[in-house]
């Protein structure tokens, strides 16, 4: 697009990815620049706070709390360089156009670019939802205002948030443990992941029978000539299912009024049904409607691509900005499931090409979001342009993720622009009578599509993998009242009633938004943080809190309870959403939350209670550590309550020992303690499977202490215990921990006498030194006096002779330096310093370097995942904080003359003799207490 002749502009974006296809769109007047997401922020930590500040009393959050919560914000360090680049550019152009995203995070990016780079030339507000030559050109030539209302939502989110993790994380870490963090919607949805576990511990399953019938028709027309249907009822009553037992006890419901059929039962019902005539007693026939889903927002995407692709929700956005930066869909950060005219017309228009003309309804599809509190009104994520180009059309543009979800997107965007899918539905009752003379009921239904309709382009898939697909089809054969029918087959079928299914990543998502808590931009986010901080961990796909997460949310609940509340958390994206609209003050709301001033906004209850800061204050004496910390379980046959402690080396059970008393342990998640009373807990074991059957074998066994036998050569007993660094073997005062090759599992009596006999002696060397076997840090390895040798497998430990020892011993030292291993992934040059960036395997896992600097991949992160621009970040953070300090290396003495030396020596010797003698003469002094040389963390 030609810039006016002589004008030259300044267009800043966030990412290089989106600057570099920007670039393409506009004319040579134009200079495309990133500025790498957020140039300001709040002080992460006390180095950051600005010299002149320090004293400040507010200084530590970094919002001055006294005066109307003016925020102070620092360059990020890694940004430093970015932003000079740009101050520079600010100043050679005639024009700036700021092109960050269209969303409250974006408005405030724009505005800190503003105050941070203070241009003396006119600054523009480009918006737009794709990154299509037309949008970009539409945007510059409508540019608009920097919204200010949306700039103190965003800002008023931000210091909330601050005031919440500074003011509640402190507590955690006194009460808890150090470094831990709270936050307004992670420890909502921590809570929510824990209440579903506590469901699923407080669950007692139930056993329910029923009787599946293959009927067949004498004469079959259309369909099939069998059907299986199910037994519904019996005397008139109806046969018990899942919904009818309570969940905490097993036991039928109160009142149900339902036959509850043991397998006896059932299977006594199917004999005497045997041979009896079936009868149709009723046909039901109804049509079938489904009409299409919606387009995707944020949400419904990341729970569509959790579900159809098994991306997390942070893959997912990764993906989805490559898609957006690159051209490919609109934004896709949005809660808004519109579609422009022009996006509308070109889904028509491609829907009558790869379907036919009787796809496409006579009148366009307008949707109505359900999302509460829906932010501004965005376009629903679609393919970008005025054109959809098909999945096929991009394949070889695209990797394979992106490639996946951009057709799920397409997908999703074609059919919901698409017909209805219709056929007929179909309810049957049949009954028989048993040579009892009971009157059994028996329940079919049946579906049949007849037009498919938007089912042709998209289905969308369920939380609960048992769900039958809404394409399936269920053909019954053509059934009319009175027909007689035979039964094939009669088979009684158990069933157990199953808890709650634990949260995925998609179903907490889809429990936030329907909530009302969390918006579009910190979903995915917030499913990494509360996985990052411990609370959670995946196993597969479900989300199983951690017991650290249980005394997290323990504390929360009864000291702080309306911080985790749900409908104050999503009261308060409502005030947020009225600060955005220019409806509310943000100095207002976050004066009622933090003091407590009730002025007419802000929650109430937090008012009442004096506000934040008074909340956190005056109740922190009333918290008990050791309560917070403990876990109920269950109490046992003996009368002992068994619990679930949160130590410093992790959780493990503690129950009373005979006679009430309780162990006092030695030293938390440590072996200490009186025998029996305490056993760790297996990592990766859930806190659900922590049955009393399961504690009982962790008390005993297990994980916890099991005997192999007794020593023949001392009587005592061999115990197989579970420590602080592993699994080991005991008996008296010797320990020996397992070999690497060895399972606990499958450990004999024999192997553990082999262990507690280490190091073993192999024999007597010529010139007296003995010589043993042993195994280390390093690995099997035989010792003669200082002397060492590795050994190549640990079984050697214990078949190796005097000779051969001898002989590895003889032998000179070798260093076989190792091939450096290749690096896992090389990911392109650094967008802040054109260092080649890659990644590489380390001793503690996998990092990305720059060749200078290093930093470990993060939790959940996987090479394969990271990107270009998350690798630069963190390696930027690293590189603000600079390199690490070496060890300063002890000066050497600079060497003596040897007459001095000698005469030094025998000076000291005198000296030393003096001072014993005086030692024995003198009374011993008592040491004088040390001073302490460290003050406490905050």
């Amino acid at each position: 697009m030609p810039s006016n002749a002589g004008t030259t502009r300044l267009v800043i974006v966030e990412s290089p990815a989106k600057a570099k296809t920007i670039s393409g769109y506009l004319g040579p007047g134009y200079v495309v620049e990133a500025s790498f997401g957020h140039v300001r922020d709040l002080p992460r930590n006390a180095a950051d706070v600005p010299a002149k500040y320090k004293g400040e009393p507010w200084a530590r959050l970094g919002v001055d709390v006294d005066n109307g919560f003016h925020a102070l914000y620092v360059v990020s360090p890694d940004r430093k360089q970015q932003i000079s680049k740009l101050v520079k550019l600010a100043k050679e152009v005639d024009e700036i156009f700021l092109a960050t995203d269209e969303d409250r995070e974006g408005e405030a990016i724009a505005w800190h670019l503003v105050e941070t780079l203070k241009p003396k030339v006119p600054v523009k507000r480009m918006v737009f939802h794709e990154i299509t030559k037309p949008a970009i050109q539409a945007a510059v030539a409508n540019p608009r205002e920097i919204d200010r209302d949306l700039v103190d939502a965003q800002e008023a989110r931000r210091i909330l948030d601050r005031l919440y993790g500074y003011e509640v994380s402190p507590v955690l870490w006194k009460k808890v443990m150090p470094k831990l963090s709270a936050g307004r919607v992670q420890s909502v949805a921590t809570r929510i992941v824990v209440e579903r576990e506590r469901q699923r511990m407080a669950f007692r399953t139930a056993e329910y029978w029923d009787i599946l019938a293959t009927l067949a028709v004498a004469k079959p027309g259309e369909g099939p000539r069998t059907f299986n249907a199910t037994l519904v009822a019996l005397n008139g009553d109806r046969i018990a299912t899942g919904k009818d037992f309570e969940p905490t006890t097993g036991r039928v419901r109160a009142g149900a009024g339902v036959v509850h059929l043991d397998e006896g039962g059932a299977r006594g019902l199917a004999a005497r049904l045997a041979d009896r005539p079936f009868t149709v007693t009723r046909v039901e026939e109804k049509p079938y409607r489904r009409r299409p889903y919606a387009p995707f927002i944020t949400s419904t995407l990341q729970q569509e691509a959790a579900r159809k692709l098994r991306f997390s929700s942070q893959q997912t956005m990764r993906t989805a900005q490559r898609l957006y930066e690159n051209g490919y869909i609109t934004y896709m950060r949005t809660d808004s499931v519109n579609l422009s005219e022009t996006a509308i017309a070109a889904a028509r228009r491609q829907i009558v090409e790869l379907y036919g003309e009787r796809s496409v309804p006579p009148e366009p599809r307008r949707y109505t979001g359900k999302v509460k509190n829906a932010q501004e009104a965005h376009e629903a994520i679609r393919p970008a342009g005025d054109n959809f180009r098909t999945p096929g059309e991009v394949a070889k543009e695209l990797s394979a993720e992106e490639f996946k979800l951009y057709e799920l997107i397409w997908r999703r965007t074609i059919a919901s622009q698409m017909t209805d899918a219709v056929g007929s539905s179909v309810s049957v009752r049949i009954r028989a009578v048993s040579s009892a003379q009971e009157e059994a009921d028996f329940g079919a239904t049946g579906k049949t599509i007849t037009d498919p309709g938007f089912l042709r382009a998209y289905v969308e898939s369920s939380d609960d993998e048992n769900a039958e697909a809404e394409d399936a089809e269920r053909r019954l054969p053509t059934l009319v009242k009175d027909q007689p029918l035979t039964a094939d087959e009669l088979a009684a079928q158990g069933h157990h009633t199953q808890p709650p299914s634990r949260y995925t990543e998609a179903s907490l998502v889809k429990a936030l938004e329907e909530l009302g808590i969390g918006r579009p931009s910190t979903y995915a986010s917030i499913m990494q943080t509360i996985q990052d901080r411990g609370y959670v961990v995946k196993r597969g796909q479900a989300m199983i809190p951690s017991f650290l997460a249980f005394a997290v949310i323990g504390l929360m609940e009864r000291h702080y309870p309306r911080l985790i509340d749900y409908d104050f958390t999503a009261s308060m994206e409502n005030e947020l959403d009225e600060i955005a609209g220019g409806d509310h003050a943000a100095v207002d709301f976050l004066t009622s939350f933090y003091f407590g001033s009730t002025n007419g906004t802000g929650d109430q209850a937090i008012a009442h209670a004096g506000g934040l800061k008074k909340l956190v204050t005056e109740n922190l004496s009333e918290i008990d550590a050791r309560s917070v910390n403990s876990i109920p379980l269950f109490t046992d046959d003996e009368g002992r309550e068994v619990v679930v402690r949160v130590g410093r080396y992790g959780p493990y059970l503690q129950r009373e020992l005979p006679g009430g008393e309780q162990a006092t342990p030695s030293g938390e998640g440590e072996e200490g303690g009186s025998q029996g009373d305490r056993a760790p807990i297996p990592e990766g074991l859930a806190p659900d499977e922590l049955t009393p059957e399961k504690v009982h074998e962790l008390f005993l066994g297990g994980g916890g202490e099991r005997k192999l036998g007794d020593d023949p050569s001392t009587g005592e007993p061999i115990l197989l215990k579970s420590g602080r660094f592993g699994p080991y073997v005991a008996s008296g005062e010797r320990k020996s921990s397992l070999l690497r090759s060895q399972s606990p599992d499958s450990l004999t009596l024999e192997q553990a006498l082999q262990l507690l006999r280490l190091p073993r002696l192999i024999g007597v060397a010529p010139d007296g030194a003995e010589v043993f076997a042993n195994n280390g840090r390093y690995g099997p390895y035989v010792k003669r006096g200082d002397e060492f040798r590795s050994l190549d497998s640990e079984d050697k430990m214990f078949t190796v002779t005097l000779d051969e020892a001898l002989a590895l011993l003889a032998a000179p030292k070798t260093r076989q330096r190792r091939a450096a291993a290749p690096p896992l992934r090389e990911m392109g040059n650094d967008p802040l310093t054109e260092k080649p960036l890659v990644i590489k395997d380390g001793r503690f896992g996998p990092y990305v370097t720059d060749g200078e600097f290093n930093a470990s991949l993060r939790r959940g992160q996987t090479p394969e995942e990271l990107t270009l621009e998350q690798a630069s970040e963190m390696l930027a953070e690293k590189r603000a904080k600079g390199p690490a300090p070496k060890k300063k290396a002890a000066k050497k003495a600079a060497p003596a003359k040897k007459t001095a030396a000698r005469k030094t020596t025998a000076a000291a010797k005198k000296t030393t003799a003096a001072k014993a003698t005086a030692a024995k003469k003198a009374p011993a002094k008592k040491a004088a207490p040390k001073k302490a040389t460290s003050t406490p963390k905050e």
